[in-house]
């Protein structure tokens, strides 16, 4: 189904020498009991048989959190999905990017919780990059938020949690990939046109005199080392071939440190990976997955 490039990428992880950073399961702790109840919206029909409900609640970070899920038939157990949109166009820069994604999934009983990550919020980027204190902050919130995420998935009725994925895009996939090393839940993971460093993004396009300091400080937030330490039944991973933000060194860099067995398509598209053939090939990897078909 899919290429498996892993001599290539071999070659490439040579030179990046990282291990997952110490204390990162303390780092990324959280008292689930500290997250506030959820407060669903009116259904909206998708389709026949297919509903998304707004939710809001309070996540364990202190954060107000926003997203919908989206749920077709009541079967049980039935698979579920996290997913977590990109940073890119403003139409799309919120839960919405995924929502045909869950959409086609629900048709086939599956579950689906889709966020509103820090980089939905107006501006955020503009901030970034300036704080070691504040950045991790919102880092190590971020990733709170995310598992959170997971428990009120997880909560949902008829949902199975032996057959739990995520789906993340761009900084959705950087984020999963840090949540990967302490979460073990989701069992299947899809990261789209993710950066294996974390500043990269963080600071791009940005001048300061303290950036390698910066850079130092942040290296806590090890996403090779993450993705090395995860555990994953499964993994695949999309990138773009004509990509602004991730090299063909970096994607293979990135596809090299997750784990076995794992698998990777690249695509004749932008860092948006919007591509009919995008989408085909990660439905058909979560359905092969999810359901064994």
């Amino acid at each position: 189904m899919f290429r498996d490039l892993t001599a290539i990428a071999a070659l490439a992880l040579l030179a990046a020498a990282v291990g997952q950073p110490a204390h990162a399961d303390a780092m990324y702790a959280y008292d689930a009991s500290k997250s506030g109840p959820v407060t669903y919206g009116t259904a909206r029909m998708l389709a026949p048989g297919i509903t998304a409900r707004s939710i809001d609640y309070v996540s364990a970070s202190g954060h107000k959190v926003t997203g919908e899920i989206v749920s077709g038939a009541a079967k049980s157990p039935q698979p579920g999905v996290l997913f977590v949109h990109w940073l890119g166009d403003a139409a799309t820069t919120n839960h919405i990017e995924f929502e045909k994604d869950a959409q086609v999934l629900a048709a086939r009983g599956v579950t689906s919780i889709l966020v509103d990550a820090m980089w939905a919020a107006p501006n955020w980027f503009d901030h970034m990059g300036a704080s070691v204190e504040g950045d991790s902050k919102e880092t190590i919130d971020q990733v709170i938020d995310l598992r959170t995420a997971l428990d009120v998935l997880l909560v949902q009725r008829h949902v199975d949690a032996g057959r739990i994925a995520y789906v993340g895009h761009d900084f959705g996939a950087m984020l999963g990939a840090l949540m990967a090393s302490v979460d073990q839940r989701p069992k299947y993971w899809v990261y789209l046109a993710g950066n294996p460093l974390l500043t990269a993004w963080y600071t791009l396009g940005k001048k300061s005199a303290t950036h390698d300091q910066y850079v130092a400080a942040m290296a806590k937030f090890d996403i090779l080392g993450a993705l090395r330490s995860s555990k994953p039944k499964a993994v695949l991973l999309q990138f773009s071939a004509h990509d602004e933000y991730v090299t063909p060194e970096e994607a293979l860099t990135f596809f090299g440190a997750a784990p076995l067995p794992r698998g990777a398509f690249f695509y004749d598209v932008d860092h948006s990976l919007a591509t009919p053939q995008a989408f085909k090939d990660r439905q058909a990897w979560l359905v092969e997955q999810l359901f064994g078909e």
